[in-house]
């Protein structure tokens, strides 16, 4: 599962936003196993109703914009540095920049 192979590098966190795809019920169940409280709306095939915060799940879109802007820089979008580190720099010196401005 693509999922299950991040879960054990997540850092410590009180919630975590994700979108209806990580709905699934054992998902759901590691993130409170680790103490992390998920905040996503249940998928409308689900029977019983997920309760989940809607105003902390709308600022959302925040991040995805985040990403968004990122992405216009041409060296970030094409994973042009392949080094792990220098590509972290650059995504540094992005947002810097992104934020300055």
């Amino acid at each position: 599962m693509g999922a299950a192979a991040p879960l054990g590098s997540l850092p410590a966190a009180e919630w975590l936003i994700t979108d209806q795809g990580f709905d699934a019920d054992w998902f759901q169940e590691a993130l409170k196993h680790r103490g992390i409280r998920p905040y996503n709306p249940g998928r409308k095939s689900r029977c019983k109703a997920v309760l989940y915060d809607k105003r902390r799940y709308k600022r959302r879109n925040r991040i995805e914009i985040m990403f968004g802007r990122l992405k216009d820089w041409r060296r970030i979008a094409t994973r042009y540095d392949r080094c792990a580190i220098v590509l972290l720099c650059v995504v540094a010196l992005a947002a810097t920049t992104l934020i300055w401005l």
